[in-house]
Parts: structure tokens; sequence; C-alpha cells
């Protein structure tokens, strides 16, 4: 028989929370990186008005930039589940060197190099999710030794030395032309980045992806078919990033085996610090594609004050580490505004 005091007194459990009010913290945490964004071409803007704000140079970056982008949005699928992919940029280095190759050495068409390509990249995807769910290598390791795979792919193929593209056919090197104002490469990223927002925010299996993320084993008790959806986002990564070889391909018109690494810690440190903005904790399509302007035009800025070009190392390290922290300190933040309703 209950006491009449403990039915009197309802359970703070059982009440609703309150909707927390969007304080200036809650507001820097979501909004930052656009804040950061629009200061930076404010601030450059204003000491490099001519060179700085000129299409040449906006057109240029969005070009140089969008293979990054694209890597990036690759790397976020992955880490959504908690998982690693660091061969992106080696997959993308890859790519490259094959699509010019192909139709240098080979004779192929760019067209069927092309789709050789996106279905060895499927197949890398494949192998990824493989090592990672059926062989329970950690993420870390398999994706790293993947990558160095294609690395070695990349120098056997090439021999070692550039592939210079001759006789490149018009369809394949207007991938990456100007189209009315706009620049074709950036064009695919904003195709990429679309339909990635629309299933991660809008559909089952985005939002699944998330909640593998936050917990597997709460992840399979609701149902989730965990080893199929981290499958599937290695697949996804492979397939964007060998499109992303792809396109740079046609942006440089060679095949360099050495170029794609130096993608990789861009893209890793942008996925990261996205993580941070928008959807503070989490990675996110929005947040991702925010820190990759935020870093192109920041760096495009200090080179035209005249800083050296080696500043983009520090540049790529230093927001590494400082996006590691603050992913890291959001989703500690996210996770205890869950479970207390109290951000702080």
């Amino acid at each position: 028989m209950s006491h009449p005091t403990s039915q009197s007194r309802p359970d703070p459990a059982a009440r609703p929370r309150a909707r927390q009010p969007q304080t200036l913290a809650n507001l820097v945490a979501v909004y930052g990186l656009l804040v950061v964004f629009v200061l930076v071409m404010a601030v450059f803007g204003l000491l490099r008005p001519a060179s700085f704000l000129s299409m040449t140079n906006i057109n240029a970056i969005l070009v140089s930039q969008s293979v990054t982008a694209m890597l990036a949005l690759a790397e976020m699928i992955p880490l959504a589940t908690k998982q690693f992919d660091l061969s992106v940029g080696y997959h993308a280095g890859m790519a490259q060197v094959l699509i010019i190759g192909m139709q240098v050495q080979l004779g192929f068409g760019w067209a069927e190099s092309a789709a050789l390509i996106l279905a060895l990249a499927v197949l890398t995807g494949f192998v990824n999710g493989a090592l990672v769910t059926w062989f329970r290598i950690d993420s870390f390791i398999a994706t790293m030794g993947t990558g160095t795979l294609l690395y070695g792919i990349s120098n056997w193929f090439s021999n070692g030395e550039q592939i210079v593209g001759m006789d490149l056919p018009d369809s394949f090197t207007g991938l990456t032309q100007i189209w009315h104002g706009l620049p074709l490469p950036a064009l695919y990223v904003a195709v990429i980045a679309v339909i990635l927002w629309g299933v991660t925010e809008m559909l089952p299996v985005g939002r699944n992806l998330y909640v593998i993320g936050a917990n597997v084993r709460a992840a399979e008790l609701t149902g989730i078919h965990v080893q199929r959806h981290v499958m599937g986002a290695f697949i996804a990564s492979g397939l964007i990033s060998g499109f992303a070889g792809i396109v740079l391909g046609s942006i440089l018109q060679t095949g360099t085996p050495s170029v794609g690494p130096e993608y990789l810690l861009p893209a890793f440190a942008a996925t990261l610090l996205g993580a941070t903005s928008i959807k503070p904790g989490r990675v996110n399509v929005v947040g991702t594609l925010l820190s990759v302007l935020v870093l192109a035009f920041s760096f495009s800025g200090v080179q035209q004050l005249g800083a050296p070009f080696y500043i983009q190392y520090f540049f790529n390290g230093g927001i590494l580490v400082v996006a590691v922290g603050l992913s890291v300190y959001a989703a500690r933040r996210r996770q205890r505004a869950a479970t207390t309703g109290n951000p702080r």
C-alpha cells in the first residue's frame, strides 16, 4: 500500500522539461562558424578589396577547394557512425591518376574510364566496410592500410611519375569550367551536399547513422542493422572520394601520384571543425561546408597579405587540434543537455 505523500508528489522525471532558452552561449555554439566566415570576408575584403572580393579570386577558391569539400563530405558519413575513413585522400589521388592514365596510356574514353573508377570506388568502400564490420579491425588502422595500398597502386600505375594529359577531350576538361558564372566543381559540391543533407536530416537511414554513432548497443536494441549501415557509410564515402578524384583530374589535367594524400588533413580538419557548429557535437553537412569556406578564404586572405606558402600547414595542423578539442567539448555538452536539460 503506497503512502499518500508519495502519491501527492509528482515524479520530477515524469514532468516534461521546459524548453531551454536560446542563451548567448547556445547561439555562439550553433552559428559561430557562420559569424567567423562573415568576419573573414569582411576583414580581408576591407584589407584587399580589389583582389580578395574579385570574382576571379572567389571562383579560383571555389574550384581549388571543391575537392577538399567533397572529401570532407565523404569523411563525414563514416564519422557519423564514429568510424574513420583515412583513405579518402589516397582514394582521390588514385582516381585522379587513373582518369588521366587510362585515357593517355590505355586509350580509353573518359566516360568509360570514369565508370570503371567509380566501380572501383564502390569496391574500395566495400573493402573498408568489410574490414571494419566483418573482421572487426579498428577503422583507423583498416582505412589507413587501405589508403596506403591505394597509394601504392597510384605509384605502380604511373611508375611514380607524372602522367601529362595530352589531347584530353574537351568534354572531360569542360567538367571544371564556369557555367553561368558558377564553377561546375562548386555545383557538384552543392548537389552532393543537398543529397547528403536530405539523407542525414530527413530520412531514417541518415538518422540511424547518428544513433549508431551515439550508442551502438542502443542502436542494435532498437532494431537498426548496424553492420549494414556502417558498410553503406563506407561505400558512400568511397564513391564520393572516387568522384572527387575524377574532378581533380579534370582540374589538374595531369596524373600526379603524390597529390592525393595532401587532401586528407584539410578534409579531416574541416569535418571535425564542422561538428562544432550548426549541430554542435555531431558532424553535419552545413557545418562541414562552412568550415571548408572559412579555412579556404582565411588562407587566401593571409596569402594576399604576404604570408609564405607554408603557413597553410600551420593552418591545417592548428585547426585540426582546435577542431578535435571543440568537437569533443560540443559532444559532451550535447550529451549533458540531453540527460540533464542543462547544457552548461
